[in-house]
């Protein structure tokens, strides 16, 4: 089978960010198919200008030089969606394929995985990572009527054009089936658990320690990711200076970078914790993720307390869990639940940050506590969420789309993650 695969975000491991297409993409060649990644270069390079190609673990990479950073405002990151929409349209039509599979961040992926699925005439998977306009429109990032109007339609749109979705949530999918499409036609795959590369590496995390006199070998709180408005990482810094109150000795890792960045660094400086037990560090490739997870002993997911956050299924999560790493989640929804139910780490939602410092500073301080999460952890991740299994659903969901099959989506991969 050949895949064209539409993300405008791809990321191989030695870039920032998720590398879910990529490992996704690499495990469908080594089945045997033949993948064509359409893509944009996003660095801010002289050199490189309209399409260029790479193989990335046997991925044929199509790249298009689109520049892109989370510090660009709303009106520039809207043209460089449409730039690329349209540019990978006809990349996508001079492609060979039988199938089209388009993931999402942004919506506007749908513009050219439709229109080429029927100049084709081929079928179109589209994959939802984000239940998108909910989000920004619940943020405030868009507040025009019309574009809220424009993109409420191209969301249907999207979903009614494709013959199965992928959602990356239950949540996610309650939100497809909304527009009414049949909920047979949805799968359920969340974001994955590299099991292998994260495995606990206690010669990474000595040297990771090593290299920072402020930690030696005190207890630490990591978040890695971006500084975004819905992250909600000035969370970390009342923390600090909670537990500072408490005079305890957990140190607060920020790994990242990100639109608040500075805003963060400002409120730290103010609060009287940066350098004294929080610090921050630029973003690292994710090839040097399961190093600072391996000398971590608590991983942070932070989101602002909206409901339309809670069906999110971030990469941070799954990359803790991989590395039996205990889990703090300050929201609520399906992976907050599954950290109550796993006993996996802390599950903060609706608690004051008072009363969270209070209970991090006794846990993790408890060998006993944190060898028994960590150790759910590791099975969760290796229960519900190994990188090789959830791989093997997405590629029979495509089977069954090219085989005209597509209401057996439902049946490949229905998402019951939370048992009462």
């Amino acid at each position: 089978m050949k895949i064209i695969y539409l993300h405008q975000y791809f990321n191989t491991p030695e870039m920032t960010g998720g590398t879910r297409s990529y490992e996704m993409a690499r495990r469908m060649v080594a089945a045997g198919y033949e993948v064509h990644m359409v893509t944009s270069y996003r660095e801010q390079d002289d050199s490189r200008s309209g399409w260029f190609q790479t193989e990335e673990s046997g991925i044929q990479v199509h790249w298009l030089s689109v520049p892109y950073s989370n510090h660009m405002g709303f009106v520039q990151r809207l043209k460089a969606f449409c730039v690329f929409a349209f540019a990978s349209r006809r990349k996508a039509i001079a492609l060979d394929g039988d199938i089209i599979f388009a993931t999402s961040t942004p919506l506007t992926i749908a513009l050219p995985a439709v229109t080429a699925s029927r100049k084709k005439k081929i079928p179109m998977v589209f994959e939802v990572r984000d239940l998108w306009p909910e989000l920004p429109i619940a943020v405030g990032a868009l507040k025009n009527p019309l574009l809220r109007f424009s993109a409420r339609k191209l969301e249907r749109w999207a979903y009614h054009n494709a013959e199965a979705v992928v959602a990356l949530s239950p949540g996610m999918k309650e939100g497809v089936v909304r527009t009414q499409y049949p909920a047979e036609r949805v799968s359920v795959i969340p974001n994955s658990s590299d099991n292998a590369e994260f495995q606990h590496d206690p010669a990474a995390a000595s040297r990771f320690r090593s290299e920072r006199e402020w930690l030696g070998d005190k207890p630490l709180l990591v978040y890695t990711g971006t500084f975004g408005s819905i992250n909600g990482v000035g969370y970390l810094v009342k923390l600090a200076k909670k537990l500072k109150s408490l005079n305890s000795d957990i140190r607060i890792l920020l790994v990242g970078d990100g639109a608040e960045r500075g805003k963060i660094v400002s409120e730290a400086e103010q609060a009287g914790v940066l350098g004294v037990n929080l610090f921050v560090e630029n973003k690292l490739p994710k090839r040097e993720i399961p190093a600072l997870l391996s000398a971590a002993t608590m991983a942070s997911v932070l989101f602002i307390d909206l409901p339309e956050m809670r069906p999110n299924s971030a990469n941070k999560f799954f990359d803790a869990l991989a590395s039996g790493t205990p889990v703090i989640l300050n929201y609520g929804g399906w992976m907050h639940e599954l950290v109550k139910q796993r006993e996996c780490g802390l599950a903060m939602w609706g608690k004051s940050v008072d009363e969270v410092a209070v209970e991090l500073n006794e846990l993790m301080q408890d060998g006993n506590w944190l060898a028994k999460a960590g150790g759910a952890a590791r099975q969760l991740a290796e229960d519900c969420f190994a990188r090789d299994d959830l791989a093997k659903q997405l590629m029979s969901v495509l089977e069954a789309v090219v085989e005209g099959s597509p209401h057996k989506a439902e049946q490949i991969a229905p998402g019951n993650y939370i048992f009462n």
